[in-house]
């Protein structure tokens, strides 16, 4: 028979034919069927040892509770912008379940080191290490994570007794809930506020006391209101000097106008003048001119008119004539005089203005202590108006501190009592209950483990194959020799199996 048919162009690989895949099992079938044993044992293996059962729980998340932060306000505002559970709030809760220390709790509190059948590789270790490697081997069968588009996050936890796997799952969750409330709450306030309102009266008290004291010691009952008075007093009695030395000042000048007045004014003046002539002289006078004109008659009729006594008598008329006309023309003065009244006044306002001044002087001087009385009495009580007012607020800092820890203790008495009844953000959606159906039934597992087993010797068989370094076929050599093949000689088994004894040359 001719072996064109093996001759091929170098570099060209045949594609296998069915016939060439069941000669390679043919072949190999020590491989095959080992292999696949192997896995359909395990299988069997697998379902005889039991049926794994797997428990559930939801865990919903909410924002039914906000608590009032712990700060040192009185009334600490909520934050109001964070309501709805986010998904970092979600992630949170996840790992919370995850967290070493819980799933530790859990596997004490389960018993989950004592099913460990590797037990017998550990001995004589410490229980804590096998506790450690059971919360491992939790933590790898423990399935947590959150629900699409809700606010649910989903347990499961998988178990070949169905009891112990809902058991797990209860005590995870209440370890879960026992470990949120110490995360979101810190734990011991009732105590550190008991403690804090202690210490917060005890320094109202010592403040309350280093007040009295105070008070006592500068006899003061309200320094500030009685500085601010002072104040005043010292404003009123300052302006009042102020006003006292103009007035010096102005009683000073009139005096100096005064003294000028009283210096030009005489002491006396004339009050009444009066002129009148001396009638007895006068009368005198007349009568002897009558008697001296009577005797002169007499005398001419006795004589001639020069007769020396008639001449005589006519030099007396005209005597006496000329002596009453000197008292007509002189006539008696008669000048009163008395105090001048403008000097009287002046002198009186100059006295007057003397003790004003004296008096005003005085009133200056009187104020000027006064002032500074008043200027020392302000600086004192300003400086017992600032510790007073340092003592007032520290006192009212210690009130408002007591005050403040007395509420901040009510609030943490009703968190506790809200924690105690279980009132969270976090509720049980569903409850764990013990699994009455295994996770996947025998038949399914029996089936998948032929599909495995076979796949399984098929691969090992191809596997196995494709090391072998031997040429089994003319197309190999032409392949890897790149050489064409002349003739074949087939072994004997291969020969019982050939169909066509002559199929070589």
């Amino acid at each position: 028979m001719s072996d064109q048919h093996l001759i091929q162009r170098p570099g060209e690989m045949a594609t296998p034919t069915a016939r060439e895949l069941a000669t390679i099992l043919f072949r190999q079938w020590i491989v095959f069927v080992a292999v696949s044993g192997v896995v359909l044992a395990a299988t069997v293996l697998y379902i005889a040892a039991g049926n794994r059962y797997q428990a559930h729980m939801k865990i919903l998340v909410r924002r039914g509770r906000v608590d009032a932060p712990v700060t040192g306000q009185d009334s600490a505002p909520i934050d109001l912008s964070r309501l709805a559970v986010t998904e970092e709030d979600l992630n949170s809760e996840v790992e919370l379940l995850k967290d070493d220390e819980v799933l530790r709790t859990v596997a004490e509190d389960a018993g989950l080191a004592q099913h460990d059948w590797l037990t017998f590789l550990h001995r004589g270790e410490a229980p804590s290490a096998r506790t450690e490697r059971a919360a491992r081997r939790l933590a790898g069968k423990l399935k947590v994570e959150p629900i699409k588009k809700t606010n649910l996050i989903a347990v499961s936890y998988s178990s070949t007794d169905p009891a112990m796997a809902a058991k797990v799952l209860r005590i995870l969750a209440e370890t879960y809930l026992q470990k949120h409330l110490e995360v979101q709450r810190p734990v011991g306030q009732v105590p550190f506020f008991l403690q804090q309102i202690n210490e917060a009266h005890a320094a109202l008290e010592q403040a309350s006391q280093k007040l009295d004291d105070f008070d006592q010691l500068h006899r003061v009952v309200v320094a500030e209101r009685e500085r601010d008075l002072a104040i005043e007093k010292f404003s009123a009695m300052d302006a009042s000097n102020r006003q006292i030395k103009i007035e010096i000042a102005a009683t000073k000048r009139r005096i100096q106008e005064l003294e000028l007045q009283t210096s030009a004014l005489p002491l006396r003046t004339t009050t009444q003048i009066r002129t009148a002539d001396n009638p007895e002289l006068l009368k005198e006078l007349k009568s002897t001119l009558l008697e001296l004109e009577l005797k002169r008659t007499q005398l001419l009729d006795k004589y001639e008119p020069s007769h020396r006594l008639v001449q005589e008598i006519e030099q007396q008329i005209a005597e006496t004539n000329f002596a009453i006309d000197s008292q007509a023309a002189a006539p008696v003065r008669d000048e009163t005089t008395d105090k001048n009244p403008n000097y009287e006044w002046a002198n009186l306002e100059l006295q007057q203005a003397r003790v004003h001044l004296r008096e005003l002087e005085e009133r200056a001087a009187s104020g000027e202590r006064q002032v500074a009385e008043y200027k020392r009495l302000s600086q004192t009580l300003g400086e017992e108006a600032i510790g007073q007012d340092d003592l007032v607020e520290a006192r009212k800092a210690a009130q408002e501190g007591y005050l403040l820890y007395l509420k901040k203790l009510q609030e943490a008495r009703i968190d506790d009592a809200m924690d105690q009844r279980g009132i969270v953000n976090v509720a049980m959606a569903e409850r764990p209950v013990v699994p009455a159906l295994p996770t996947s039934s025998a038949a399914a597992v029996l089936i998948l483990g032929i599909f495995a087993a076979g796949a399984g010797g098929a691969g090992a068989a191809f596997t196995v194959d494709y090391l072998d370094p031997a040429f089994r076929t003319p197309s190999e050599v032409t392949l890897y020799l790149n050489a064409p093949v002349l003739a074949s000689l087939p072994c004997r088994a291969d020969l019982q199996q050939l169909s066509d004894p002559g199929d070589f040359s």
